[in-house]
């Protein structure tokens, strides 16, 4: 595959250092970490959200919806259209959104204005996710960029396996408006993180700009898009419905420790894509792909005994935790220079993948029951496993 030669670009990395620069990826992580945790604390807190406000839990709910739709509408189109900014400005305006919108939250009253802030949120979101590969990517030689984008992906996993209890705990005991405030603060403190511990990088120059098209059919990017929309979806139709399916075995009341194996277990999973990623990225994305397809299997036969699902939510969250590293770096490596629009259209289909996984689950539920799910899964990854194969040559090449 060729991309277009950027005589920047090669000016700003001809002199990266050696070594990993490990403190200014653990303040892109932090960056991740917000923005997980922005998004998921309503969950956690949903009770308590919706006697504040007094509406339904349901509709409490759609504070997670709205700020989904924020990134899904928004990435592509503003990713596309901020090509022309330097890098650093366009990553502390999305951390400002941050801050702007938890501030809202935590002060406002009025549903309306909340679900505008989640909105804008979401766009931050989106806009976080399209860079965060390209900084990482841009940070180090070639030969590391694997590394560098497994240890900048590293607080998705953290937020859902310690952030969220946490701010669940501290919202039982303070409210959960002080969640919010305390989330708005950490962005504040991430904005100064990153003006002073991040390089700058310079905006693609009009003669090396990418248009949609142009990126979408470089060779290879539609197969790791194709890859990430179905094992996204497969980990989303059981991820969405755990609580029903967890009944099978009478682990319902055990949800909690549940979800902290599974992302206890999806932190190992980063660590060990992070070792091996740059000289293994294909068969990384076999294993992987193999191992869910496995533990779904299992699951289809033995959803009943509460054994077998413990061990098969940890070899679960083994195989997905590394799974956005292993997406953004093969296509990080397959885009080249348009590593930021890519990115932007990964981030647009994981939420596809996201939006459609709650829908045909939910379908899958209540036309033939929960047991049906995990055989679904083990189909989807089949394919998936396909795709990855014949994609030897562009997209999961090495």
């Amino acid at each position: 595959m060729t991309t277009a030669f950027n005589p920047q670009k090669d000016l700003e990395t001809s002199h990266l250092p050696s070594k990993l620069p490990t403190l200014s990826l653990l303040i892109l992580a932090l960056a991740g970490f917000i923005t997980i945790l922005t998004e998921a604390m309503p969950a956690g807190l949903l009770t308590q959200i919706s006697l504040s406000l007094n509406i339904s839990e349901s509709l409490t709910g759609q504070l997670i919806t709205v700020y989904a739709l924020g990134s899904l509408v928004a990435t592509i189109p503003l990713v596309a259209a901020t090509q022309g900014i330097r890098r650093r400005s366009l990553l502390l305006t999305a951390i400002a959104g941050f801050v702007i919108a938890n501030t809202i939250t935590t002060l406002s009253d009025s549903l309306i204005i909340i679900l505008i802030a989640r909105f804008l949120a979401g766009v931050s979101a989106g806009l976080v996710w399209a860079l965060l590969a390209g900084f990482a990517a841009r940070m180090v030689p070639k030969h590391q960029q694997g590394k560098a984008i497994a240890i900048a992906m590293v607080g998705s996993p953290l937020a859902l396996s310690l952030g969220l209890p946490v701010g669940t705990f501290l919202g039982n005991l303070f409210g959960w408006r002080i969640c919010f405030g305390i989330m708005s603060l950490i962005a504040l403190l991430l904005m100064f993180l990153i003006r002073f511990k991040i390089p700058d990088f310079a905006p693609q120059s009009t003669k090396h700009r990418f248009s949609l098209h142009q990126v979408f059919t470089l060779a290879g990017i539609r197969s790791v898009l194709a890859v990430v929309l179905i094992f996204v979806l497969a980990h989303n139709i059981l991820y969405t419905f755990i609580v029903p399916f967890l009944s099978l075995a009478q682990l319902a009341a055990r949800t909690d420790l549940i979800l902290l194996i599974f992302g206890l277990s999806s932190v190992i999973g980063i660590w060990i894509m992070g070792l091996w990623i740059d000289r293994y990225l294909r068969v990384l994305a076999l294993i992987s792909t193999t191992i869910f397809a496995a533990t779904a299997l299992t699951l289809t036969f033995s959803a009943d005994t509460p054994q077998v699902v413990y061990i098969s939510i940890a070899f679960w969250g083994l195989s997905f935790g590394g799974a956005g590293t292993l997406f953004q770096t093969a296509l990080a490596k397959t885009a080249g220079d348009a590593t930021d629009v890519a990115q932007a259209m990964l981030v647009t289909v994981w939420n596809i993948a996201i939006a459609i996984g709650s829908i045909l689950g939910g379908i899958l539920l209540e036309k033939v029951g929960v047991q049906v799910l995990p055989p679904v899964i083990f189909v989807l990854l089949i394919v998936t496993f396909i795709i990855i194969w014949k994609a030897k040559k562009y997209g999961f090449t090495q």
